[in-house]
């Protein structure tokens, strides 16, 4: 059974969120520990070839949440870790997710992300592709450093989980026969995987039993589920300024989202023509994303879009409940609905 079948009706929206003071919340948890590990990106990023470091520092500076890291530096600290492991583990992750967004912008043809131009638009394709590369390579490199086995196998299979997802949404890419089932496995893959990977690596360092483990890898995985789920609403919801890329780039890119899935499967023949010209056929008229979006709102697909990621947060929030109270699980549990709320 699909989450979405599980949906309840419509309920009243929580009290609204004050999303930038979450980020700011958890920057002052553990603010000393994420300086080490932008100061760890630095130096990392130093190589013989000077484009590496200038376009590696394009992006890893221009502005992210750092929620990746964010989650190995707080679940580190939720359990007490004293070490230096997890500055470097937290480096590792915004590596491997950094070298991800290198690929897909140039996968992808994008041309923006968080509010200035990409590196493909810059330098072309061919170096990101290569720089993304490095930081792949690096990453593996400061992994074998750290000596850890266990670690060590826990993001190289994430690695490999991620570039299946890849793989899988460009198969199913302007394709509407694409279930929300098939959406959810490359949600789930491609993004979800990495955020379950950086909060269980907070438990493993801090050697923590696997059922706490489980608990916070459960807790990544449905976190970045709803994170993904949300940023796919916000394409057709929010605005260039607030979301830091163009509104629209999924439908020019011809990407199957789920408000298009919803939209496409509860439309009308004239409207299932619509979708299947603009995104399968990639014949997009004048005004077509103002059609969409008209679309996408009168279908009630955006509805069903956020009440199906507030579902996935509520699911996040509990595998936080057999963890012990602490600031940091309360942290956790705010960018829980943090992922939900924001408009970016």
């Amino acid at each position: 059974m699909l989450l979405s079948e599980t949906l309840a009706p419509p309920c009243p929206s929580p009290p609204a969120l004050d999303t930038r003071s979450v980020l700011e919340r958890l920057h002052a948890l553990i603010g000393h520990d994420l300086q080490e590990t932008n100061r760890i990106i630095v130096e990392q990023l130093n190589a013989r070839v000077d484009l590496i470091p200038t376009l590696g520092s394009h992006l890893i500076g221009s502005g992210g949440k750092r929620l990746r890291p964010i989650l190995t530096l707080v679940t580190a600290r939720m359990f007490g870790y004293t070490g230096r492991g997890h500055a470097l583990l937290a480096a590792v992750v915004e590596f491997i997710h950094t070298a991800t967004l290198l690929h897909d912008d140039v996968v992808d043809k994008s041309d923006r992300r968080r509010g200035q131009a990409t590196a493909n638009a810059i330098w072309g394709s061919k170096a990101p592709i290569l720089v993304g590369d490095f930081l792949f390579s690096r990453s593996f490199q400061m992994l074998v450093e750290y000596g850890d086995l266990k670690v060590l196998r826990i993001l190289a299979d994430a690695c490999a989980v991620i570039s299946e997802g890849e793989v899988m949404q460009l198969v199913v890419s302007n394709d509407l026969a694409t279930t929300e089932e098939q959406y959810l496995e490359v949600v789930s893959r491609k993004t979800a995987t990495l955020f379950a990977a950086a909060a269980r690596l907070g438990a493993v360092l801090s050697g923590r039993s696997e059922a706490e483990e489980a608990c916070l890898a459960g807790y990544g995985e449905f976190l970045g589920r709803a994170f993904q789920v949300v940023d796919d609403a916000l394409d057709y919801a929010s605005s260039d300024e607030a979301l830091g890329k163009s509104v629209g780039d999924d439908f020019q890119e011809g990407k199957i989202t789920l408000p298009v899935i919803h939209a496409y499967q509860h439309g009308s023949a004239e409207e299932r023509q619509f979708w299947s010209q603009s995104l399968e056929e990639k014949a997009q008229i004048t005004g077509g994303l103002q059609q969409a979006i008209r679309l996408v709102r009168e279908r009630g697909s955006l509805d069903y879009t956020m009440r199906l990621a507030r579902q996935l947060a509520e699911q996040a929030k509990e595998h936080l409940r057999p963890l012990p109270d602490s600031p940091e699980r309360d942290a956790l549990i705010l960018l829980a609905d943090f992922s939900v709320d924001r408009s970016f």
